[in-house]
């Protein structure tokens, strides 16, 4: 069935709350995809930004209220657990509240986790902190990379670039931001008070905005129970694409959280400074590289695996440059390492979304994150654990060589696999589906979406109820 919503008409946000088709609202800003794009885009970022703003105050906090290596490590590691618990219950919400309740519902809950921030005076106010951080981008991970791809939906290899554009950029920025607005008065709250400042601000375009029905409306007298916890799943077709970008994610993130952790006082040691805004600039240098490789237009059937051989041996030189207590060194293995990490994991990324049924995309997309983010975690936790036993030093140089270790692996399996299924054929047509490149050099189906985002003015809009 084929539901239609004349010119003009947008869903309200207390309707989708509610999953109430009927709730809709002649008024609202009727923006631009352009708007939009951006929009969906600096809610990721800016949530990332505001989850990373401590990176480079750790030292600080360690030194004001008596915090150990470990101590730093649960608490960073607080954000990433709740992160992925928030994925796994509620990763697909989007797709039935509409991607502008989700991100509203993200924003809130960052909001409220920055508050708690600036004003926590111990281990437990920060890990409090950190989880309602984690929930809030969990909420908006999904959201923001389904939005995109719907408001680009004959260039899905760019919706993947934005989406990792966003989220490794705000992961980079944040520490640097950290560290600069820690040279204000109130170093451990200030930062905090002015990222929730921006937060409440983007609430309001946020609630203003003509948005769309939900991609999967829900029927039906408890319509709630589409909310309910369910167990990801991937279709057939994009199992064995899930499974490498999920691996390459996992350990992309062990070498993220290590930059987000416990990095900023091992670089202090190798660079011999002090200086927060130094500080979080090195541990952002990995995340920004990233970043900035989603502007490469590089392509081709072994981005993945070339792109795992220089994560390695980049982040092999981060133990030599230590060795050396080579500055520059340390530099160019946190550049090299981003980019690796950037172009590997975007082929990876881009390959399965292109595989997914657009009306699961945010459901799938979770999926990948929940294992990607453990990366941030368990790696980490157990760092902070060999820190306490053998010290900071002996215990990165174990933790980068294994990374190393484990990125060659990588690299053998998606060549292995990329040899194996060398060119896919193309697909037959069904429902209307395309053949769109995959990014990594095959063609997929491309499914033709409604723009949930999308504009809400001129001709008549159509969603699609999906049983």
């Amino acid at each position: 069935m084929v539901r239609r919503i004349g010119k003009g008409m947008a869903m309200t946000v207390f309707g989708e709350l509610r999953m109430s088709s009927a709730a809709v609202s002649p008024r609202g800003w009727d923006a631009s995809t352009t708007a939009r794009l951006v929009l969906a885009g600096m809610v990721i970022f800016t949530l990332l930004v505001g989850a990373n703003l401590a990176t480079p105050l750790y030292p600080l906090y360690q030194a004001q209220l008596g915090l150990t290596s470990l101590d730093i490590t649960i608490a960073f590691s607080a954000y990433v657990l709740v992160l992925v618990a928030t994925l796994v219950l509620a990763g697909h919400w989007s797709d039935h509240i509409g991607r502008r309740a989700a991100l509203l519902l993200a924003v809130f809950v960052g909001l409220m986790g920055g508050l708690v921030f600036a004003t926590a005076g111990d281990l437990v106010a920060l890990a409090a902190g950190r989880a309602l951080q984690g929930m809030a981008v969990a909420l908006a991970t999904g959201a923001s990379a389904a939005a995109l791809r719907e408001l680009l939906p004959l260039r899905p290899d760019w919706a993947s670039r934005f989406t990792l554009l966003a989220s490794a950029g705000g992961v980079a920025a944040g520490p640097v931001i950290g560290g600069v607005l820690s040279l204000l008065p109130g170093p451990t709250s200030t930062p905090f008070a002015i990222h929730s400042v921006i937060l409440g601000g983007l609430l309001v375009p946020l609630y203003c905005l003509k948005a769309r029905p939900a991609v999967r409306p829900v029927k039906g007298a408890w319509p709630i129970k589409a909310l309910a916890p369910r167990r990801p799943s991937v279709t057939q077709e994009a199992r064995g694409a899930f499974w490498l970008a999920a691996a390459v994610g996992f350990l992309s993130f062990a070498v993220f959280g290590f930059c987000l952790s416990l990095a900023p006082g091992y670089f202090a040691g190798i660079v011999h400074v002090d200086s927060r805004p130094l500080i979080g600039v090195l541990a952002g240098l990995t995340l920004g590289s990233s970043a900035l490789s989603q502007l490469l237009a590089v392509r081709g059937r072994y981005v993945v695996p070339v792109g795992l051989l220089v994560l390695a041996v980049s982040v092999a030189l981060i133990a030599v440059a230590a060795a050396w207590t080579s500055p520059w060194l340390l530099v160019l293995a946190s550049i090299g390492a981003g980019f690796g990490q950037g172009l590997s994991f975007r082929a990876a990324f881009n390959d399965v979304a292109g595989r997914t049924e657009p009306s699961r995309h945010a459901q799938v997309v979770s999926a990948v994150y929940v294992i990607t983010y453990l990366g941030s975690a368990v790696p980490v936790i157990g760092l902070g654990l060999a820190t306490a036993a053998w010290g900071l030093p002996a215990s990165v140089k174990v933790f980068v060589l294994l990374c190393a270790l484990c990125a060659v692996i990588l690299a053998v399996v998606s060549l292995l696999r990329q040899r194996t299924v060398v060119a896919l054929d193309v697909l037959e047509h069904q429902g209307g589906f395309g053949v769109a490149n995959d990014g990594v050099g095959g063609q997929v189906v491309q499914h033709p979406v409604p723009e949930v985002l999308g504009r809400g003015d001129g001709d008549m809009q159509q969603v699609v109820d999906r049983p």
